[in-house]
Formats: C-alpha cells, sequence, structure tokens
C-alpha cells in the first residue's frame, strides 16, 4: 500500500476513533483490511451528516450534499486516485476497489439526510422505516460489502435482508436516545400517530411531559418494535466469518444494552444521552468476539419463528 493511501485510511480512522466510539469498538475486531474499509465507508457517512447536522442554512445544506453526492459519482467512475487532496475520498476509493461494496447506498444516506434538511416528519413506522433504511439500512448493507459472508453460509441470499434489519433495529434505539437533543433540534422521528396514542403530541422539550401523557408507554412500545428487529436482523450473524461476526455482534450488542437501560428508566433520555460506560463497551466487545451473544440471540430468533 502507497504512503499516501495507508495515510488516507489513517485519517478515517482517526475520526472513526474521535467520533464513533460505539463503532470503533465493534471494527477493531476486524482484520486490518476489513477495519480499514469501515473506517473509510464510517469517515464519508459522517461527512455526509454532519452537513446535514450542522448550521448552516437549509439550501446550503443542499449544495452541499449534492456536492457529496458528485464525489461519490467520481468515486464510483474511479476517477479518484491517491494523489487526491480528500483524504476521506482516497481511503473510500480504495476500499471500493478492495471490496464489492454496494456504493449507492452511500447515495441513500444523501436521500435520508435531505429528508432531515427538508423537515420532514413521519405519519406511521411504515413512513419512517423508509428513512432508517437510508440512514441505517443502508450502512447495514454498505457494511455487508466489506464482511462478506463466510463459504457455504446457509441462506446467505437473505443475507443483505438482515443488514438492513439490524440497521432499523440499530437506528430505532438511536432515534429513542435522541429524542431529546433531536427534539432541540426541531426534530421529532417517532411517528405521529404513537406520539398521539400515548399523549406525547407535545414534544419532548423538557424533562418532565405535560399532565396525561404516558412517555413510558411511548418509549416501551418502540422498545417492542426494536427488539423485534434485533431478533430478526440478528440472522445475519451465522452467516459471517467469526471475525465479521464478533463486530457486528459487538456493535449491536452495545445498543441492545442501551435499548435495556432506556426500557428500565425510559425518562432518562429526557435528561441527557444515555451511554454505556467503557469497562461495559469492552465487556461487549469479548462477549462478541467469543460468539456469546450470537448464540443467545439466534436461540431467540429460533424461538420466535416458533
Amino acid at each position: 500500500m502507497s504512503a499516501p493511501i495507508s495515510a488516507a485510511y489513517s485519517y478515517c480512522e482517526a475520526v472513526t476513533g474521535a467520533q464513533a466510539r460505539n463503532f470503533a469498538y465493534g471494527i477493531r475486531l476486524l482484520p486490518v483490511d476489513k477495519r480499514q474499509a469501515m473506517s473509510a465507508l464510517y469517515a464519508f457517512s459522517r461527512r455526509v451528516d454532519d452537513i446535514g447536522d450542522g448550521t448552516l442554512p437549509p439550501g446550503v445544506k443542499l449544495a452541499r450534499l449534492e456536492e457529496t453526492r458528485a464525489l461519490l459519482g467520481r468515486i464510483r467512475a474511479e476517477k479518484v486516485d491517491e494523489d487526491d487532496t480528500d483524504p476521506v475520498a482516497v481511503a473510500l476509493a480504495h476500499a471500493a476497489r478492495r471490496f464489492p461494496i454496494p456504493l449507492e447506498g452511500l447515495d441513500e444516506l444523501i436521500d435520508g439526510v435531505l429528508m432531515d434538511v427538508r423537515g420532514q416528519e413521519y405519519e406511521t413506522w411504515d413512513e419512517l422505516k423508509v428513512y432508517c433504511r437510508c440512514v441505517a439500512g443502508a450502512i447495514g448493507r454498505l457494511s455487508l460489502g466489506v464482511f462478506g459472508t463466510a463459504p457455504g453460509a446457509h441462506d446467505a441470499a437473505r443475507a443483505g435482508e438482515y443488514a438492513d434489519t439490524l440497521g432499523l433495529a440499530l437506528q430505532l434505539t438511536n432515534i429513542l436516545r435522541d429524542v431529546r437533543e433531536d427534539a432541540a433540534n426541531g426534530r421529532t422521528y417517532l411517528p405521529t400517530e404513537d406520539l398521539a396514542k400515548f399523549g406525547c403530541s407535545e414534544g419532548f422539550h423538557s424533562e418532565r411531559m405535560p399532565a396525561g401523557s404516558d412517555f413510558a408507554g411511548l418509549v416501551h412500545h418502540e422498545v417492542r418494535r426494536a427488539r423485534a428487529l434485533f431478533v430478526d436482523g440478528y440472522r445475519l450473524l451465522p452467516l459471517l466469518d467469526r471475525r465479521s461476526g464478533a463486530c457486528v455482534a459487538a456493535m449491536a450488542g452495545i445498543y441492545r444494552r442501551l435499548l435495556d437501560r432506556i426500557e428500565r428508566e425510559p425518562e432518562a433520555v429526557l435528561r441527557g444521552r444515555v451511554s454505556l460506560p467503557p469497562h461495559e463497551k469492552a465487556y461487549v466487545a469479548v462477549r462478541g468476539l467469543s460468539g456469546l451473544d450470537a448464540r443467545t440471540i439466534t436461540r431467540q430468533s429460533t424461538r420466535r419463528r416458533l
């Protein structure tokens, strides 16, 4: 590997380590080439998200997103080489030559962030699923391009479907964790029909919900939905090689534990972001590497089908 490409990957790994601690805990279980490719995917995705979450006027955000889409087109057309001045583009272009990454998934991510910029709301879960598939399901499918499936894996043809579903589970957990922060930024992702059902249509702008609302009921409703998605999405794990499966199990395991905490104390998300301490994340990573979480969730998935 040339020095410019190595430097580009180092930059992407630094971005990942600084801005995505949960993600970084998972990908450290991968071999170097896959870890580098996942860091490149994350760094590009982070750039897209930062445009959507930033303070620029909406019109400028739209223009920046289309510029990023044009850069993605150059990468797809193999018009970015190691002499390019953008390290994220250099790393992603090299990763796409190494692995069969479906780069159209990054187009979907841009589409999802465009929904954010336009202030789109979601009446039903089916509508919210479209958004979640763009911003998280697509990342699952992109990651699968790096992981690949294990030789002779049963049901490998459905791996993309399972990766997509696991992405939905992670995103719904994110939405629950960030309800207060998103509300402060003028965004509400939970379906409006669910908010109305539980008397929470006024939003989440303080630590105390209005009298008569059932915030805990709303959270438990969404937690059940997320758990069902996790069970289906974990069917991906037996289709991956050991280290890729450990990576996915570690990342998903961290979010499942976040979901557990949110379920136990729903109001905590109104006070601030719920997170896991580093030692618990490390414990989840060890369980992922040992296959314990994968076996547990696979058994749950089997019982659910029966």
